[in-house]
């Protein structure tokens, strides 16, 4: 049950990197095409960068 409890509250950091990549595109670009491009790029850089910090912190629960 605990775990299902913290698993919905993940999908709320979906909506917020896509505004937030959506946001630092526009604010680099002016054509459409070109904001959607990097802030597909920058949606990649920051889901990779929580990945890796879940990794961490899973990681130092496991060996703890």
């Amino acid at each position: 049950m605990i775990l299902l409890a913290a698993t919905a509250k993940i999908w709320y950091s979906i909506p917020l990197i896509v505004v937030v990549s959506l946001c630092y595109g526009a604010t680099r670009h002016e054509v459409m095409s070109e904001i959607m491009r990097h802030s597909f790029k920058t949606a990649v850089w920051v889901l990779g960068f929580m990945g890796f910090i879940f990794a961490i912190v899973w990681l130092s629960g496991y060996f703890v």
